[in-house]
């Protein structure tokens, strides 16, 4: 039976009759749920039923709903309310903006707003580089969507999208302390979207895109690259890609093999597909086939109408293998599936190398279930949390941007790329590597700063920063001696 899951889980307020503690308990487990808290708050009343707050993870939302049956029927137990858990955490938004400083005075109110703004406005248009310094552009992120390529949802538009890019926000926040907001936009073109975000990008100091669909999603990150110079970042694209060659920094450690050695077929050859290909031969990697529906990427073949396509087929596959998925991982010793569900059979798995690596990230359901391939994979990494090694792209895009925002970036280069990969795997030391941990937690603490630290100094390396902010009289923390230029607003000496 699948692992019950918080994203599935209820909050139930319950009334427990005598000796209906252990028949609820029992019930719950024997449903297939999982209790992680039961907690009694004893009523004084003699006779009373003793009011209860009972958590439970369950499989999905139709084994909710039977679960929440299941309870209202245990004897001696009331049933009184049923909350699901993720749809509370949700309840008015799970982000909101907040004032950096008090107004409580006049002179409060001078500085803050009329007639002291002034002041920096004229800064500014003297010289619109001060933005970086003096407004929230230096540590702000626009979250952009089109709503078209949403999770594994598909197309469902960008209202729907809306709690999605609310959770990007909030993760920018909590794990790098980026100001992130969500945007969703009701476009119908490359070009609508494209306008759109070169209309609001004077607030931010970068852009992620999310969730737009291929491949316009292609189309609009090259167009905003080229046309913005603050860092455009397609995390469905690139996050996925560094936090994969992160991993497979650490696998080929487990199996005894070197990363420019290796023999990659990846299934997939959309937006991440694409991009990992692109981040692995940028890592050294020269033996790369990718594959679609239809097989092998390669020069010639039809269905290459998509300029990623053509390409993976022109630049990758150096041997110019043709043939099925099938047929690529013979022999094979890493398979990257971002596609879809059961494409790869135990015995494709058993054709590979020996101790082949098989990350299969397709999410919900991976390419292959990994309690299937266990004894025959030497490591397996998945895109789901539930499993050993999940591919997550936290671990790469609050560092990425904290790194580029702290640097002045003007753009996310291949070599700020690759420095986070290598961050996030230099996180997961010698003795800790293992078949199950080859990248580490989400959790720790000291992933952002090491990938920013890396991002930052590859920036710097690579010429990819605007000039520092000191040239304006600032500096890193954006304090300031005096407002004005050559001396207007200063003190007097005396």
């Amino acid at each position: 039976m699948p692992t019950p899951l918080a994203a599935y889980s209820l909050s139930l307020r319950v009334g427990l009759g005598p000796e209906s503690r252990v028949r609820l308990v029992s019930a719950i487990e024997q449903a297939g749920a999982s209790i992680e808290a039961l907690v009694a708050h004893p009523d004084r009343s003699e006779g009373a039923d003793v009011p209860a707050d009972v958590v439970v993870h369950c499989i999905d939302e139709d084994h909710m709903a039977a679960v929440a049956v299941v309870v209202g029927q245990v004897e001696g137990v009331r049933l009184d309310e049923v909350v699901d858990r993720t749809f509370a955490l949700h309840e008015g938004g799970k982000v909101e903006l907040r004032s950096k400083f008090p107004v409580a005075s006049g002179d409060d109110l001078a500085m803050a707003y009329t007639p002291g703004v002034a002041r920096v406005c004229m800064a500014i248009a003297r010289d619109p580089a001060r933005a970086f310094d003096l407004t929230i552009k230096r540590n702000t992120v626009a979250v952009v969507t089109d709503g078209t390529a949403v999770l594994g949802l598909g197309d469902i538009g960008p209202e729907a999208a809306l709690p999605v890019m609310e959770g990007k926000a909030l993760l920018f926040k909590e794990f790098a302390g980026i100001d992130a907001f969500p945007l969703c936009l009701r476009v119908s073109s490359s070009d609508e979207l494209v306008e759109a975000v070169e209309r609001i990008a004077p607030t931010f100091g970068g852009i992620n895109l999310e969730d737009i669909a291929a491949p316009r999603c292609f189309e609009v990150e090259e167009r905003l690259r080229a046309s913005l110079d603050i860092p455009v970042f397609h995390d469905d694209q690139h996050g996925t890609a560094i936090v994969t060659l992160a991993a497979l920094r650490g696998a080929v450690q487990v199996v005894g093999r070197h990363l420019p050695d290796l023999r990659v077929v990846i299934a997939g050859a959309g937006a991440a597909g694409f991009a990992i290909t692109k981040i692995l031969m940028a890592a050294g990697l020269a033996d790369v086939i990718a594959c679609d529906r239809r097989g092998s990427l390669v020069a010639g073949r039809e269905g290459l109408e998509a300029p990623s396509k053509r390409w993976l087929a022109e630049h990758a596959n150096p041997r110019q293998a043709r043939g099925t998925l099938a047929e690529m991982m013979v022999g094979a010793d890493v398979f990257i599936g971002v596609s879809g569900p059961g494409l790869v059979s135990v015995d494709d798995v058993a054709a590979m190398a020996p101790k082949p690596i098989v990350f299969a990230m397709a999410n919900p359901d991976p390419e292959v279930r990994p309690e299937e391939i266990q004894g025959i994979a030497g490591v397996i990494a998945t895109g789901r949390s539930d499993f050993p090694n999940q591919i997550n792209n936290v671990l790469a895009f609050p560092g990425v941007f904290r790194g580029a925002l702290d640097a002045g970036a003007t753009a996310i280069t291949d070599g700020m790329e690759v420095a986070a990969a290598e961050a996030i795997s230099s996180c997961v030391s010698e003795d800790d590597l293992a078949q199950g941990v080859i990248v580490p937690s989400v959790f720790d603490t000291r992933v952002v700063g090491r990938v920013a630290d890396a991002v930052e100094h590859a920036a710097r390396a690579d010429g990819a920063i605007r000039l520092p902010l000191s040239r304006s009289g600032g500096d890193r923390s954006g304090r300031q001696r005096f407002g004005g230029e050559a001396g207007v607003g200063a003190p007097s000496a005396g």
